[in-house]
């Protein structure tokens, strides 16, 4: 993920947790979060001279891309703590 990609998505999750503070993003619709997001998303469509759709899939692209390094590092983490090898330490 670029510096700029980095950015824009801090951005617009900065944004997110001003407009929508804690909604539980499993109760409640795709489409009505990205509703809230659209003023941040028309700003930035302006300001790069993009369409509004051409933010919101990017926007989408860049948190899938986010969520698959999060769950990397956390795989990773799990990992170590199970000494490389994939079962607990406390079972061998």
């Amino acid at each position: 993920m670029t510096e700029e990609s980095k950015a824009l998505l801090k951005r617009i999750n900065k944004y997110a947790e001003e407009v929508m503070g804690d909604i539980d993003p499993q109760k409640v619709p795709v489409s009505t979060q990205l509703e809230n997001l659209r003023p941040i998303m028309e700003e930035i469509a302006k300001e790069q001279g993009k369409s509004l759709e051409d933010i919101f899939i990017l926007y989408m692209d860049l948190q899938s891309e986010a969520s698959s390094l999060s769950d990397q590092k956390l795989q990773e983490s799990l990992k170590d703590l199970n000494d490389g090898d994939g079962s607990p330490l406390l079972y061998r």
